[in-house]
């Protein structure tokens, strides 16, 4: 069951969107790497608004995401493609309706 979710909030420089946006679908195969990540959204919110929803079944998913590949990218681009570090919500998941 799903338990954990990150919900992180990314605000492109202006005139970097359209790379925040192939950042994040790059990201998608990099999230298919990690068998602790089971569900993991890549999202444009607004123009310059992106976000990222990722959910895991216990805490040591969720840490191992953060210490991943994803995160350490993000790290490495944020200053060039972002106009603020990223916003990092952790979510406690009451409820979840997935595809099986």
């Amino acid at each position: 069951m799903i338990k954990n979710a990150l919900f992180v909030r990314l605000e492109a420089k202006p005139g970097k969107e359209q790379d925040v946006a192939q950042f994040l679908q790059a990201g998608l195969g990099m999230a298919e790497q990690e068998p602790a990540t089971p569900v993991w959204f890549a999202l444009q919110l607004g123009p310059s608004t992106f976000g990222v929803f990722d959910a895991f079944a216990d805490e040591a998913g969720r840490q191992a995401h953060l210490n991943g590949a994803i995160a350490q990218a993000l790290g490495a681009n944020a200053p060039k493609l972002l106009s603020q570090p990223p916003s990092i919500e952790r979510i406690d998941v009451l409820g979840a309706k997935l595809p099986s």
